[in-house]
C-alpha cells in the first residue's frame, strides 16, 4: 500500500464497488422469475427519461475523460470547451434524425436496421466491426487508467483491474440493463464529486477560483476562439465544431452502446427527454473537466511535473495533483480514484450490455427456432459473463501492446465514421441499395484506416498541434513517486523513420489532417461512394418502405408542421 494512499482511501473505493454490485443484486431479486430477454437487454422498454439521461452521460464519460481531458486543457488550453457546441449539435441530430426511426421500428440491436433496410450481409458486417471495436477498446479502457493511477498512487494495478472487471460483470449479468442504468446514475455522482474535490481544494489553496482563472489567462490557457480554416491544425473552432459533431454523432446516433439506452425508454417523448437532459449532463461534465485542467495549470504553472520527470505521462497529472492537494483529508484521494474507476465501470458495463444485445439479436437468435424468453434471457446473462471475462483478458493484452496502444485507439476510433455514413445512407437516401452501400462502406473503412495509420507513423509537426509552454523554473522534488516503469504505456512512441524520412506531400497534407476530421472523412466517403454505386446499380428503381426512412414528421415539431401543411392544403382556392 502506498504511503499516500491510506486505508480510508481504499475503504472509499471498496464502498463504491459494493454499492455498484448491490444494485445488480437488487434488480436480480426484484425481477426474479419474470426476467425475459426484453427485460434483461432493454429494461422492459419501461425506463424513464431522467435516469436514462444520467446513464447516457456516465457511459459517455469514461476514465479517459477524468484523466485525459484535464491534461488536454493543461497542455493545449481551454479551446476544448468549444465541444459544448459539438455536443449540442450531436444531441439535436440524434434526437431529431436517428432516434425516431430506430424507436419506430422497436429494434433491440441497432444493426437490425441494416438488415431491414439493406440485407443480412450488411447487418453482419456492421455487427462484426462493432464487436471487434468494442472488445478491444474496452480492454484498453480498463487497463490504461488503472496503469496511470498505479504509477502515481501505488494503487494495486491488477487487483483493481480484475476487481472492477468482475464487479462490473457481476451486476451486468445479474441485473441487466436496469442495473446498469441505475449504477450509472450512482457512478455519475461519484465522478462529479471527484472532479469537484480537486476544483474546490485548488480554489481554496490559490485564494479563490478567480485566481485560478487569472493564472490560466496569464499562461495563455484561455485562448478559445481560433477561426483558422486550415484543416491541418489540430484544434480550431471549425475542427471541433464540424469534426467533433461527426465524431460524437457516430457514438450517440448509431452506436449500440448509446442507442440501446434511449430505446429502453417507455415512450418516444421519454427518449427525447433523456437525450436533451443528457445534454445538460454533458455540459456539466465538460465544465468540470475544463476547470480541472485550469486547476492543474494554476498549481503547476511554475513547475510542470511531466517535463520535470516527476510523472511519466500527461494522463498521470490529475492523480498526481489529487495526491498533492487532498492527502491531508483521509478518503478524498480515494474519492478521486473512485471517480476515475467509476468512469471505467460505466464504460465497461455499457460495452458488456451492448455486446450481449448484438450477439443475441444478430448472431444467435436468427439461428434458433422459436426460442423461449427464458432461454434468451439465460443466453443473454451467459454472454454478459463471457464478454466481461473477455474484456478483462483484453486488458491483459493491452498491457503488452505498449506503444501500439495509441495506434489501436486511433484505428478503432475510425470505425465509427464509416458506420455513421452507412446508417445515414439508409435513413436519408431512398435510392441507396445494399450493393452500393456495401461498396461505400468498404471505401469509407479503407480510406479512414489508410489515413489514420499514415497519421500515426508520420504525425503532424508540433506547429500543427500548438502545445502551450510549460515551465520548470521553480521545481524542487517534494515527494518520491512509486514509479514502477514495467509495462508503462508511452504515448509518444518514437518510430525511427518518423524523423529520418523526408516528409512528402501526403505526409504534410492528408496524414497531418486534424484527428477530428478522420470520422468526418469516413462518413462523407461512405455516403458519397454509396450513393454513386447505388445509382449505378439501379438503386433509383427500387421501392423502399417509408417506415425505414427519416421524414419531416419525425421531428419534435413534426406533427405541428404536418398539421399546418394540411390546414393550408384545405383552404379554399
Amino acid at each position: 500500500m502506498s504511503e499516500d494512499f491510506t486505508k480510508w482511501d481504499y475503504m472509499v473505493f471498496i464502498f463504491m464497488l459494493l454499492i455498484s454490485a448491490s444494485i445488480g443484486v437488487y434488480y436480480a431479486w426484484v425481477e426474479r422469475g419474470k426476467q425475459t430477454e426484453t427485460e434483461f437487454l432493454m429494461g422492459g422498454r419501461q425506463m424513464s427519461g431522467v435516469p436514462v439521461s444520467l446513464s447516457l452521460t456516465a457511459s459517455f464519460m469514461s476514465a479517459v475523460t477524468v484523466l485525459g481531458t484535464p491534461a488536454e486543457v493543461y497542455r493545449f488550453g481551454a479551446m476544448f470547451s468549444l465541444f459544448c457546441i459539438s455536443y449540442t449539435l450531436v444531441v439535436i441530430i440524434t434526437t431529431e434524425v436517428y432516434m425516431p426511426v430506430f424507436y419506430r421500428l422497436r429494434i433491440s440491436s441497432t444493426y437490425e436496421y441494416l438488415e431491414l433496410r439493406f440485407n443480412k450481409l450488411v447487418r453482419l458486417l456492421g455487427t462484426f466491426f462493432f464487436i471487434t471495436q468494442t472488445i478491444l477498446y474496452t480492454g484498453i479502457v480498463i487497463y490504461a487508467p488503472a496503469l496511470a493511477l498505479n504509477q502515481v498512487t501505488g494503487f494495486e494495478l491488477w487487483g483493481a483491474v480484475v476487481t472492477t472487471g468482475l464487479v462490473c460483470t457481476f451486476y451486468c449479468a445479474l441485473g441487466g440493463l436496469k442495473a446498469v442504468i441505475w449504477t450509472d446514475v450512482f457512478q455519475s455522482v461519484i465522478m462529479i464529486a471527484g472532479f469537484s474535490s480537486v476544483i474546490i481544494q485548488t480554489s481554496k489553496l490559490q485564494g479563490g477560483i478567480s485566481n485560478v482563472i487569472e493564472h490560466a489567462e496569464e499562461g495563455g490557457r484561455l485562448r478559445i476562439w481560433d477561426f483558422n480554416l486550415n484543416p491541418l491544425q489540430r484544434h480550431t473552432f471549425w475542427t471541433i465544431v464540424i469534426g467533433g459533431t461527426f465524431t460524437w454523432t457516430s457514438i450517440y446516433g448509431v452506436n449500440q452502446s448509446q442507442v440501446q439506452r434511449y430505446l429502453a425508454c417507455k415512450s418516444k417523448s421519454h427518449a427525447r427527454l433523456a437525450l436533451y437532459l443528457n445534454l445538460l449532463g454533458l455540459w456539466i461534465i465538460l465544465a468540470c473537466a475544463v476547470l480541472s485542467g485550469l486547476s492543474l495549470y494554476s498549481m503547476f504553472r511554475d513547475c510542470d511535473p511531466w517535463t520535470s520527470h516527476k510523472i511519466r505521462a500527461p494522463d498521470q497529472l490529475m492523480p498526481y495533483l489529487a495526491l498533492q492537494i487532498l492527502s491531508d483529508y483521509p478518503g478524498l484521494p480515494g474519492l478521486f480514484v473512485s471517480s476515475a474507476y467509476s468512469g471505467t465501470l460505466s464504460t465497461v458495463s455499457t460495452s458488456i450490455t451492448a455486446l450481449a444485445a448484438v450477439t443475441v439479436e444478430d448472431l444467435i437468435k436468427p439461428q434458433l427456432v422459436s426460442p423461449s424468453q427464458k432461454t434468451l434471457s439465460l443466453l443473454s446473462q451467459g454472454i454478459s459473463v463471457f464478454f466481461g471475462i473477455l474484456c478483462i483478458g483484453m486488458a491483459a493484452l493491452a498491457s503488452l501492446m505498449g506503444g501500439l496502444l495509441q495506434a489501436a485507439l486511433s484505428i478503432f476510433g475510425m470505425i465509427g465514421g464509416p458506420l455513421l455514413g452507412l446508417f445515414t445512407l439508409g435513413l436519408l437516401n431512398p435510392y441507396a441499395n445494399s450493393l452500393g452501400s456495401f461498396i461505400g462502406l468498404m471505401f469509407g473503412f479503407s480510406f479512414s484506416i489508410w489515413t489514420g495509420v499514415g497519421a500515426y507513423f508520420y504525425p503532424p509537426p508540433p506547429s500543427r498541434t500548438l502545445p502551450l509552454p510549460l515551465s520548470v523554473a521553480n521545481c524542487t522534488m517534494t515527494r518520491s513517486l512509486p514509479l514502477n516503469l514495467t509495462g508503462l504505456i508511452e504515448y509518444s512512441v518514437v518510430v525511427p523513420w518518423k524523423t529520418t524520412v523526408k516528409r512528402n506531400f501526403l505526409m504534410n497534407s492528408l496524414y497531418s489532417l486534424s484527428y477530428l476530421y478522420l470520422s468526418t472523412l469516413g462518413t462523407l466517403m461512405t455516403v458519397l461512394m454509396g450513393s454513386v454505386f447505388s445509382f449505378l446499380t439501379g438503386g433509383h428503381e427500387q421501392s423502399i418502405d417509408p417506415k425505414y426512412l427519416w421524414n419531416k414528421g419525425d421531428l419534435s415539431l413534426g406533427p405541428y408542421l404536418t398539421r399546418k401543411k394540411e390546414e393550408v392544403s384545405e383552404l379554399p382556392a
